[in-house]
């Protein structure tokens, strides 16, 4: 409620409030015990049985909202407050329980997302959005439309359908608020045919376990630049269609190995991509001069290309309970095309900091996000040509993010956090920004 009252005068805040409100009432019209609201991961409870009752017959669901607030105390034009939010209604159905169709398993969920992006509107210049649920259309999005059947013993899965690129390659938390430390790192970088949640495209995906915690992947995603499109996902993201304009295919590769040391769980992923896509040369013309020397269309290249590594391990405490954990994330993009081009964010999070909170957690990381200078090369030529001073980062866009998440039940977290952005943009002519901000979200 404090942070609706700064903003009392946003109609989608007030929408965000009144419709957990509803859900809570439509919801709850099974009685919900205080012992359910303390164990379960549902703020509902266990609804008398019936949510295990449903599981037995093959059918899981969701509904969680999720709301993200930040205000710049330095940066930027202005200081602002600004929110966004999202809602995820989800069904998952275990084909085996359901009509004994062994091994397969089918997942439908749309998501809705509201709210303003402080960077945007407060001038701050950063490339990394301080609000990571910001993005793709503030809009409702069908987010995941799929089968995947397992097959040969469950060593083999083929996933088809609506998929998002980040739930399966270089799949990573989103506990941080800022987008450095948040899903798919490539998605950051090349974000125009990368594409993460909430907007899927049709693809497949083949994953084989070569052992008990290692497999190899690989998928096809479809590249279609309505995809992210904010005005085409505005009136046509919700929708299972197929637009017209594809471009080619993003084909990524990963190795994942899942190793427990010292009996704590890890995960390591080493991947790279080829988009078939042709790409436009960020500074050479199509005779391999200066494009702002020129004047000419860009040089165009023959697909685009990364690679990525990510490393997660759990060193102390219990496996999968209090202790902390450390990561590293690391993207190289390609260069040629790539207006962002690298990205290294490392961190750690600790679960149970206190003595009789063993559900809360700190986090804190450090990140670098890379401006390509071939692109702020570009921008100073034709700047002296025009006469004109434009501000474009050519180096590290900096970003420090530390975390206090407060779990008062399973199914709710209340997060605050501190972050401070060094040189945004990747350019010292924008000021540094310090934003508080709050994450907070329940499961219903």
């Amino acid at each position: 409620m404090v942070a609706c009252n700064r903003l009392i005068r946003s109609r989608h805040c007030l929408a965000g409030l009144g419709a957990a409100a509803l859900a809570v009432s439509a919801l709850g019209a099974a009685e919900v015990r205080a012992d359910d609201v303390a164990t379960s991961p549902y703020l509902l409870g266990k609804w008398d049985g019936a949510r295990k009752r449903l599981a037995e017959q093959g059918v899981a669901f969701n509904v969680g909202y999720g709301h993200e607030l930040a205000h710049n105390f330095s940066g930027g034009t202005e200081d602002l407050t600004r929110y966004t939010d999202q809602w995820v209604f989800a069904t998952t159905l275990d084909l085996e329980k359901r009509w004994g169709w062994r091994g397969g398993t089918f997942q439908f969920t749309m998501t809705d997302r509201n709210g303003r992006d402080l960077g945007a509107d407060a001038h701050i210049g950063n490339n990394m959005l301080i609000q990571e649920v910001y993005g793709r259309g503030q809009t409702w999005h069908l987010t995941q439309l799929w089968l995947n059947q397992k097959l040969l013993d469950d060593r083999l899965e083929v996933k088809l359908g609506r998929l998002t690129t980040g739930e399966d390659f270089f799949s990573f938390s989103c506990d941080f608020q800022n987008l450095t430390f948040c899903s798919a790192q490539p998605g950051n970088l090349v974000g125009d045919y990368w594409v993460n949640w909430p907007t899927s495209r049709w693809a497949a995906r083949v994953r084989y376990h070569t052992a008990a915690d290692a497999y190899v992947q690989l998928g096809v995603y479809q590249v279609n630049p309505k995809y992210v499109d904010d005005h085409y996902a505005r009136h046509n993201g919700w929708k299972p269609n197929n637009p017209s304009g594809t471009t080619g295919a993003l084909i990524p590769l990963e190795a994942d190995w899942e190793p427990s040391w010292r009996g704590l769980p890890g995960a390591y992923k080493l991947g790279a991509w080829y988009n078939t896509s042709d790409g436009k040369d960020l500074y050479l013309d199509v005779n391999h001069d200066p494009r702002a020397i020129s004047g000419l269309a860009p040089l165009e290249r023959s697909g685009q290309f990364g690679a990525y590594l990510s490393l997660q391990q759990q060193v102390s405490g219990t496996a999968g309970g209090r202790g902390a954990t450390l990561f590293l994330n690391f993207t190289q993009a390609d260069r040629n095309t790539a207006r962002l081009d690298r990205q290294l964010a490392l961190g750690m999070q600790y679960k149970g900091p206190l003595a009789g909170r063993g559900q809360d957690s700190v986090g804190l990381a450090v990140g670098a996000t890379h401006n390509n200078g071939g692109y702020a090369d570009l921008v100073r030529e034709r700047d002296a040509r025009s006469g004109q001073d434009t501000v474009v980062g050519g180096s590290y866009e900096y970003v420090g993010e530390l975390y206090y998440s407060w779990v008062p039940v399973p199914s709710v977290y209340v997060r605050p956090n501190l972050q401070y952005i060094l040189h945004p943009g990747g350019t010292s002519r924008n000021a540094n920004a310090l934003v508080l901000g709050l994450k907070f979200s329940v499961v219903f």
